[in-house]
């Protein structure tokens, strides 16, 4: 037999036997998922997706916005919105008499001389308090019994926050007898030679008074030079308690006396700590009643009204730079704690200094 013959059945097998693979061949990759993987195309989608999801988050930002502002604006609207009086109580503090605001003062089923505030939790304030003594038994602050009754200048609404929702009336007072006092202070301080100002003087009077900077410099020597019994009264429209009042009492005081070295003294300091152990307290319910007094050296009372118990002191500040500071934020500068309310005083001041001096007074006793 050849060797042909013999090789035969081998080369047989080799011609149907699959091919091996060298380094030099290419081998074919195995079938797989991502032999059909398109880059291009996940991009896409990814890109996509992360677009529709900064529209949807976008469009949830805005609808919150508008939601929230929308409500704001609701409940603002709600709050400001006027309860509707008894119909013999007008809810307008002054009116206009033949050019001249007048301050409206009707009488109450006792008699009694009231102002309205246009508020309906405390709808009116007396146009005169009498602080001779408190249910304790205090001595009187005033040294005659004229000087015991306080007349009210003006008054307003403190707010709070954007909303501006409402938490207190006060009203600004000065001892009867010493009405002429302040009379003669604002007269002449525009025109030294008068007993009463006219149209004119009563308008420069007004600009000053409102005036960030010459407002402050004059209530604060009047204050100083003067020598008026004031005070100021305070009554809630809402819960509310003595640390929240004191603390925004104390920020006042300190705001304005930041800086400057007449206040830098421990004497000062003390003052405060005074002012903050008579207001260290708890509640104090809506209507309940707080008095501020100012002497005519300046030395302050804090006195508050409970109805159960009666009116009583809660304690004394004597430094006189405590008390001004603190008038001076309801009165005068850059930033007051209610802008109403100084307005409404200034106000009331015009109709005082248009009458001759000493007339006020006597008028109102």
């Amino acid at each position: 037999m050849s060797t042909r013959t013999l090789l035969r059945p081998a080369l047989r097998a080799a011609r149907h036997a699959p091919a091996s693979r060298t380094f030099l061949s290419r081998a074919k990759p195995p079938h797989r998922a991502t032999d059909n993987l398109n880059v291009r195309r996940l991009a896409d989608s990814r890109s996509d997706y992360e677009r529709d999801r900064r529209a949807f988050l976008t469009a949830g930002v805005l609808a919150g916005v508008i939601g929230i502002v929308y409500t704001s604006m609701k409940l603002k609207e709600a709050l400001s919105k006027k309860t509707k009086l008894d119909s013999k109580i007008p809810a307008e503090t002054f009116t206009v008499d033949g050019g001249t605001k007048r301050k409206v003062v009707v009488h109450d089923e006792y008699g009694n001389e009231i102002v309205p505030t246009g508020n309906s939790t405390v709808p009116t304030f007396p146009r005169t308090i009498d602080l001779s003594k408190s249910s304790d038994g205090l001595p009187a602050t005033a040294v005659d019994d004229l000087g015991t009754q306080y007349t009210l200048v003006g008054l307003g609404v403190r707010t709070v926050s954007f909303l501006s929702i409402q938490v207190y009336v006060v009203g600004f007072y000065v001892a009867t007898s010493d009405i002429t006092k302040l009379q003669s202070y604002l007269v002449k301080k525009v025109n030294g030679l008068a007993t009463t100002l006219v149209s004119g003087e009563k308008e420069e009077l007004r600009k000053t008074l409102l005036d960030p900077e010459r407002g402050e410099e004059t209530w604060d020597s009047l204050l100083r030079e003067a020598g008026c019994r004031s005070a100021f009264r305070i009554v809630p429209v809402r819960d509310t308690d003595f640390h929240h009042m004191r603390d925004a009492f104390v920020r006042a005081i300190t705001a304005r006396s930041k800086g400057n070295e007449k206040y830098e003294d421990d004497g000062f300091g003390e003052a405060i700590q005074q002012l903050k152990r008579a207001l260290n307290r708890g509640k104090v319910p809506k209507t309940d009643e707080l008095l501020l007094c100012r002497d005519g050296r300046g030395f302050m009372r804090i006195l508050y009204d409970e109805k159960k118990e009666g009116r009583k002191e809660l304690g004394t500040v004597p430094d006189e730079r405590v008390s001004r500071l603190l008038w001076l934020n309801y009165l005068a500068g850059k930033k007051v704690a209610s802008e109403g309310t100084r307005h409404n005083i200034v106000d009331g001041l015009m109709e005082f200094v248009e009458r001759p001096i000493g007339t006020v007074a006597a008028q109102v006793v």
